[in-house]
């Protein structure tokens, strides 16, 4: 959109002004008038709700995550699919809730099929049917079936690890059972013994940009960090050494990956194409209290909970997105987003058409406005199955959780009752249960649960 446009689009009432800016950058990609945008997804690995530059955190030196968000819009409501990491991954790339996505657990770390997962139209499948290069960087946890893996999820070019995490520097993969390496090429086995997986990530990212300069790519830039083990450089452990253990490590991996992120954005503008490139970040999850993570390091600020917890520091995460000269800048926006509506938006940023069957929804509007509705009344989660399947819903300002647990307390003591109701406007730290107060609502929400688990649940 043109200095023209935008000050002709300035005078004309607040509703028009929405429809207008939501049409004009499709329209005028679909005639051929602008180059299609670039997309690179950034999402993060276990990063705590407050974690980043103007969400909260103040002790944290993350300059170039700072300038995205000062370059963009940044969402202080925004929530991911699930609190664990296969499951919100196949909601961003689906577009669909990760139960309806065939991923309501963590993927298994063999060749186990996944044949709801494998037949789902992903983001990459979307883009690359519309032209674009498509790449996967960094990890993918999303199965191990010849049909599950990147390359045959919509992405042209694929390089990472598969399973859940790994030493950064063997690569491999150490959960249980006998180590195995894990760092792959386009499926097949690559070696770079005592290369820092950060460094491997951005070269190969930015091998890619170059080669794919001159005409428009999809990026998912999946980074595994700061999930554990925290290894971060040594000069951030250095920049870091006042502050408490184990934050200090926990900071100095988020440091270390922001300076990686700051040199993908920096090929990005050597190329010439930030204008042209549009760029989302995430987290997955909020961050991990596990014994490997030294019982913590991130922070959810005044959210109860962390990752695995369906209460806020569970699932509500930093997100951004930047467009620079195309959406505003500097900016925040506080309605309820999600992670599944990354689809449906950059579908309709890039003149691209989404399916129809998602649960995202196109956030061109809250994009462009404060004060623009959130295109959500209800929200849903779900993780597990059978006896250990946990579930929320939101509704407005009110929240229901079944079976909650509050992982943001190490030993944290059970929660009283399965039904767990909260009202977030007035309890943000969800500390009181409201369920025995309010019946009604409580019936309603699980009403509202019952009604999508039928339609929800995949028939296999």
């Amino acid at each position: 959109m043109n200095s023209n446009t935008r000050q002709t689009a300035f005078h004309v009432s607040r509703r028009s002004f929405l429809a207008a800016t939501a049409a004009l950058v499709p329209l005028a990609i679909a005639s051929g008038s602008a180059r299609k945008p670039n997309v690179i997804v950034i999402l993060t690995d276990d990063q705590g709700s407050i974690d980043a530059p103007g969400f909260g955190a103040t002790d944290l030196i993350m300059p170039n995550l700072d300038a995205l968000g000062n370059r963009g819009v940044r969402f202080t409501q925004f929530y991911s699919a699930a609190p664990v990491c296969s499951p919100s991954r196949a909601g961003l790339l689906t577009g669909k809730y990760p139960l309806r996505a065939g991923m309501p657990n963590n993927a298994p770390d063999d060749e186990t099929p996944l044949p709801t997962f494998a037949e789902q139209t992903t983001i990459a499948d979307l883009f690359k049917r519309a032209g674009y290069a498509t790449a996967h960087i960094g990890k993918w946890h999303l199965g191990m079936a010849p049909d599950c893996v990147p390359n045959a999820r919509g992405f042209d070019y694929s390089f990472g690890h598969m399973n859940g995490c790994i030493d950064n520097y063997s690569h491999f993969f150490f959960w249980h059972g006998p180590n195995r390496h894990d760092l792959t090429r386009n499926g097949s086995e690559v070696h770079e013994d005592g290369a820092f997986f950060p460094d491997l990530m951005v070269k190969e990212a930015t091998q890619f940009i170059e080669a794919h300069k001159d005409r428009p790519f999809f990026m998912y830039f999946a980074a595994n960090a700061p999930h554990y083990p925290y290894q971060p450089d040594e000069k951030w452990l250095a920049k870091y050494a006042d502050v408490p253990y184990p934050r200090n490590l926990y900071a100095a991996f988020l440091s270390t990956l922001d300076e990686r992120i700051g040199r993908l954005l920096a090929c990005v503008d050597a190329c010439g194409l930030r204008g042209d490139t549009i760029i989302v970040y995430q987290s997955d999850n909020g961050h991990s209290m596990e014994e490997r993570a030294h019982f913590g390091g991130g922070s959810a600020g005044a959210y109860r909970g962390a990752k695995f917890s369906l209460f806020e520091g569970g699932v509500r995460v930093p997100a951004i997105v930047s467009w620079p000269g195309h959406l505003p800048e500097a900016v925040t926006r506080s309605q309820v987003t999600h992670a599944c509506d990354w689809m449906p938006t950059l579908a309709a940023l890039c003149g691209i058409e989404a399916p129809t069957d998602i649960d995202g929804c196109d956030l061109s509007q809250v994009i462009q406005s404060a004060e623009a509705r959130s295109p959500h009344n209800v929200l849903h989660w779900y993780v597990g199955t059978g006896e250990n399947a946990r579930w929320a819903v939101r509704k407005g300002d009110w929240k229901l959780l079944f079976k909650p647990q509050d992982t943001g307390l190490r030993d944290a003591p059970p929660i009283a009752g399965e039904l767990f109701l909260v009202n977030l406007r007035d309890d943000i730290c969800e500390q009181k249960n409201c369920a025995g107060a309010h019946p009604d609502v409580v019936r309603e929400l699980v009403s509202l649960h019952d009604a999508w688990i039928k339609k929800a649940a995949p028939s296999d």
